[in-house]
């Protein structure tokens, strides 16, 4: 709830549309076409598009910082989901305007590094541990 009353109070103040029309103004950055298009871009650093995606990546690092932890205490059900939402979200992401290839390319590697994790637990034999009760798994 703060968060959106902060946005909307910034929105309405017209700060970042005065901050981006201020910077992507700097002859500097006029003259650089990359840059140019990167600042003015739909999906650009002005916008909830590309920050989104960008704190994303904190994830897929600690995934693969997790890489070094002992498989049984990785989480099968916290994969899964990891896996799942790196899948859905790539589709998405490609398929909404504008297209967003930096949440495209955070999804895919959210999906791999999950997928590897998932692997890792079936090659110890523990993929439904914590997910299947013991006695269950037996029979």
């Amino acid at each position: 709830l703060l968060y959106t009353r902060i946005a909307t109070a910034t929105m309405a103040l017209g700060i970042v549309p005065r901050l981006k029309s201020s910077i992507i103004n700097i002859p500097a950055v006029k003259n650089n076409e990359f840059l140019y298009k990167f600042l003015d871009s739909p999906a650009g650093p002005f916008t909830i598009h590309f920050w989104a995606p960008s704190f994303k990546w904190c994830i897929s690092l600690a995934n693969i910082a997790d890489m070094q932890r002992p498989v049984e205490k990785v989480s099968t059900g916290q994969q899964i989901a990891i896996t799942a939402t790196g899948i859905l979200f790539t589709r998405l992401s490609l398929v909404v305007v504008p297209v967003n290839y930096n949440l495209a390319s955070v999804n895919v590697f959210m999906a791999g590094t999950g997928m590897i994790q998932l692997y890792r637990k079936y090659a110890a034999g523990q993929l439904l541990d914590g997910i299947v009760p013991a006695e269950e798994k037996k029979e």
